[in-house]
């Protein structure tokens, strides 16, 4: 099961976006929008090309 990048929680819903060709899951439509106006704040992302 996802869990909500914006709150943490488990999610089981459509609710849903996408960013960097990947689908990111929501529980509720207020996080989705908060996830919408800056998802780099949400999303970890390897920039240097080290990392586990």
């Amino acid at each position: 099961m996802p869990y909500d990048p914006v709150c943490g929680k488990k999610v089981d819903t459509s609710i849903k976006a996408e960013y960097n060709g990947r689908e990111y899951f929501f529980c509720s439509e207020e996080c989705k929008q908060e996830f919408i106006k800056n998802p780099g704040k949400y999303v970890i992302t390897k920039q240097d090309g080290r990392g586990c």
